[in-house]
């Protein structure tokens, strides 16, 4: 298995942009057959804060994962989004 934790900072004023977005993403990864767990994580003190744990059976699912179109617009749409890199 591969898990991966991706931190998350956005800007305060994308927030519900990036919960929406974000969702999207999940479902469609959760559709992927190589996909174990895939949590979005919300920090309760600062709702800036998001953790994102995805698990995959393997490498080869892990990678095919960033092939996809759900993940590739999640990609696209939240870069202006940061506060920081992730």
């Amino acid at each position: 298995m591969i898990a991966t934790l991706v931190f998350v900072d956005v800007k305060p004023e994308n927030v519900e942009a990036f919960r929406a977005i974000t969702v999207y993403n999940h479902d469609n990864t959760r559709k992927e057959a190589g996909n174990i767990r895939f949590d979005v994580l919300q920090d309760n003190n600062d709702p800036t804060k998001f953790v994102l744990y995805e698990v995959f059976a393997d490498t080869d699912a892990a990678a095919f994962h960033k092939t996809t179109e759900h993940y590739n617009r999640w990609r696209e749409t939240v870069a202006p989004y940061m506060a920081s890199p992730r």
